[in-house]
């Protein structure tokens, strides 16, 4: 591979993000599928006028580096033993700002995103792949944010 390749800010494709996986609208680039890591997946998301994630877990781990704004993290636990239908208890809420690096351990529910309806929220999602070879999975579902979960999405 020539310098060029290796430093060239254009190519690197839009990731069609599942709206009903998200509050409100963002924007997703695909960072992997220009440079090909074989431990993860990077993707760069810039969530609009107070867009948060959904509620999910990733069977591995995600690291998240904040390049844009104000945002927060939210981790949650289930209660009890349902699949598609549950409780879930807020653990704690972290506030995210440029520069801050955090890591989400595998499957702890959680959700993430802007604080802000008048400023974009912007990060770097890295998502492990649970073993060699084995892309990451996440599990997404609808919930009210507060104490239940309603639904498992496809």
């Amino acid at each position: 591979m020539n310098k060029e390749n290796l430093f060239t800010k254009s190519g690197i494709p839009s990731k069609k993000a599942k709206v009903n996986y998200f509050t409100g609208k963002i924007a997703a680039k695909d960072i992997s599928a220009k440079i090909k890591p074989s431990t993860e997946k990077i993707y760069h998301v810039i969530f609009k006028n107070g867009a948060r994630t959904k509620l999910h877990f990733h069977d591995a781990g995600q690291t998240l580096i904040v390049t844009k704004g104000k945002g927060s993290l939210v981790m949650y636990k289930k209660i009890g033993t349902g699949i598609n239908n549950f409780k879930i208890k807020k653990l704690e809420s972290v506030n995210l700002n440029k520069g801050d690096c955090i890591h989400i351990p595998a499957k702890r529910l959680h959700t993430h995103g802007s604080v802000n309806k008048k400023e974009d929220f912007a990060h770097v999602a890295i998502n492990s792949f649970p073993r060699k070879n084995k892309e990451p999975k996440t599990i997404w579902f609808e919930s009210d944010f507060k104490s239940k979960v309603t639904e498992k999405l496809p």
